[in-house]
């Protein structure tokens, strides 16, 4: 926790969600991963953006959940939601026509252009660790009308090199998104533990924009295996309210008790 956290009584995995949940403050649909994706589309419905419809992979649409869902298979999902439709019209219908603002994503690995690795750690494509796999996330990072990615800062996290790209970012940073008929805007922001990276104009190379409270440049510098850019004026993320706080406790506090009940 960093300085600021002790004082203030918050952790950097509070930040983090917080500060995914304000970046969805505009959305209208969202179609979210499971995992810190879903724990911030959920605390942005409870407090900047009450309207946001979510929109998981298993086909519920509108999902309401009154607690964090284990999978997008979480029956809590389909309970909750406006509508349950077939897969394949989540997909066809909504994501693939453009018809969700905002896709949000987890990862294992990252690189610096925005490229997401879920499918296994590793080198020339021999696995020492085989991970979750791809899901949605590819056609999430194709074609919603932005990503955001929120994940842990390390250096075991943000690599130079991908062991397997997955999901496709911005590919090298030259135009790879337009050459290969991608629609969406890819990654507008990485929001993680530590701070906030957007891509850099010319060069779509993640570059850091803001440190949350009590985090240094150099801090994040450390926990990035690319010589990381920063922007000239590198912002503060504002600190969690007391509101936001609460609020994002009682729904993990409500999550834990449900899942213990049910075990």
């Amino acid at each position: 926790m960093t300085a600021a956290g002790q004082q203030l009584g918050w952790s950097p995995d509070e930040m983090m969600a917080v500060a995914s949940a304000r970046a969805l403050a505009d959305a209208t649909t969202c179609f979210v991963g499971i995992g810190l994706p879903s724990t911030a589309a959920n605390l942005a419905r409870r407090t900047t953006n009450p309207g946001l419809v979510l929109i998981y992979e298993s086909g519920t649409i509108g999902a309401k959940p009154q607690v964090l869902p284990l999978s997008i298979g979480d029956g809590e999902l389909a309970d909750t939601a406006d509508a349950v439709v077939p897969v394949p019209e989540i997909f066809n219908y909504w994501l693939q026509a453009g018809r969700c603002d905002v896709g949000f994503l987890g990862a294992a690995q990252v690189d610096r252009f925005g490229n997401i690795n879920t499918t296994l750690i590793g080198r020339d494509g021999q696995p020492d660790l085989r991970l979750p796999g791809a899901g949605g996330a590819p056609e999430i990072a194709a074609h919603a009308g932005k990503v955001l990615i929120t994940v842990r800062h390390s250096v075991r996290v943000f690599v130079e090199r991908l062991g397997f790209v997955t999901s496709v970012g911005f590919g090298r940073g030259d135009g790879d998104r337009e050459r290969l008929g991608m629609r969406g805007a890819g990654p507008t922001q990485v929001l993680t533990d530590l701070g906030v990276l957007e891509p850099d104009p010319a060069t779509s190379e993640l570059t850091l924009t803001a440190c949350h409270p009590g985090v240094t440049v150099e801090q994040v510098r450390e926990a990035t295996g690319w010589p990381l850019k920063f922007a000239d004026d590198v912002a503060t993320t504002p600190a969690p309210t007391a509101e936001e706080l609460a609020v994002l406790r009682e729904l993990q506090e409500r999550t834990r008790e449900a899942h213990r009940a049910g075990s």
